[in-house]
């Protein structure tokens, strides 16, 4: 008898559960221009992943590799565990598509748009009736699906273009730019759909340029610049991700005025900066010369009365900044 027949032992075998995107070692050239360089990351099952960079990082690059509008050059592609090479059809099947800048057929209703794209699928009248149904009501588009294209705002045509991506009930939906060009309310509405889809067991990639609501949004990021990978994990991660030089936050208890310089002309202090929407203050020191029982006690001597104070979380604009460089590659 061996240790698995022992009576009232269970198995310990560990689940490995296949991450939704899975990139390895991806490089891609468009004739002397090397736009990846060496792209290795994973997206987990489900989740709401931000995807950022600078203009020129590589991103869309990606997102065209991933849904097999490119074909890998060197490095290895899985989606759902599906090599996006070999089992290309499979892949299709599974993911939807949205790009920033998209054609649409502007002389369609809104109806006749979404009944092409479906049957373009495969799928028979009675399914397309079903499915644009229940697009349209997700998307918050019934009372228009008689309209002409030609006729909707720049964000109602976003919420047509993702109606168009859903028809198919892709398992993966990648995004690009989604909010460009939408009004604050289209935007909030839109970030509502998209985690009303999540929600429904969805894995959602989001390429964008509006950090904040990347923030509020997603459970996870990557952020690649000139081709790398500079971080991949838990939005929670980057956020407390070890800047340059440790950062604090000192809430005084009455404005700062003059005192706020002479924060700034402090031995060891590297940057200050005011937090937006508050009398708060983001102080980075080098600890080599100041640590922060040192820049308490030098807030103190100044006179600044000090409500509370410890260290800061790192704001996505702030990461970002921290992890990409300077200039247009």
């Amino acid at each position: 008898m061996n240790d698995r027949d022992l009576p009232g032992e269970q198995s310990t075998q560990q689940v490995v559960v296949q991450p939704a995107i899975e990139l390895s070692g991806v490089a891609h050239s468009f004739r002397s221009f090397k736009a990846l360089l060496d792209v290795t990351f994973q997206v987990p099952l489900q989740s709401l992943h931000g995807f950022v960079g600078p203009n020129g990082a590589g991103k869309t690059t990606v997102l065209k590799l991933i849904c097999t509008l490119l074909k890998p050059q060197i490095g290895t592609i899985r989606v759902f565990g599906l090599d996006v090479r070999t089992e290309l059809t499979e892949v299709r099947r599974r993911l939807g598509f949205m790009p920033d800048h998209f054609s649409m057929y502007r002389q369609m209703t809104v109806y006749e748009y979404l009944d092409f794209f479906a049957a373009a699928y495969g799928l028979s009248l009675d399914q397309r009736t079903r499915v644009i149904a229940d697009t349209l009501e997700l998307t918050d588009m019934g009372a228009r699906r008689g309209d002409l294209i030609n006729g909707l705002s720049r964000g109602m045509q976003q919420r047509v273009g993702l109606a168009r991506v859903l028809v198919n009930d892709p398992d993966l939906l990648l995004l690009d730019e989604p909010a460009s060009g939408l009004d604050p309310r289209a935007r909030i509405e839109l970030m509502e759909i998209l985690r009303a889809l999540r929600s429904m067991g969805k894995t959602i990639v989001i390429s964008s340029h509006i950090l904040t609501e990347l923030a509020e949004l997603c459970d996870s990021v990557t952020i690649i610049d000139r081709g790398l990978v500079k971080y991949c994990g838990s939005m929670e991660g980057l956020l407390d991700h070890e800047a340059d030089y440790p950062t604090y936050r000192l809430t005084p208890g009455q404005p700062l005025n003059g005192q706020f310089d002479q924060l700034g002309e402090l031995p060891g202090v590297v940057g200050l900066e005011p937090v937006e929407g508050s009398q708060d203050v983001r102080i980075a020191i080098d600890p080599a010369l100041l640590d922060s029982n040192g820049l308490l006690r030098a807030a103190m001597d100044l006179g600044i009365t000090i409500a509370k104070f410890g260290p800061a979380q790192r704001h996505l604009n702030q990461a970002f900044m921290d992890l990409t460089e300077k200039g247009v590659r």
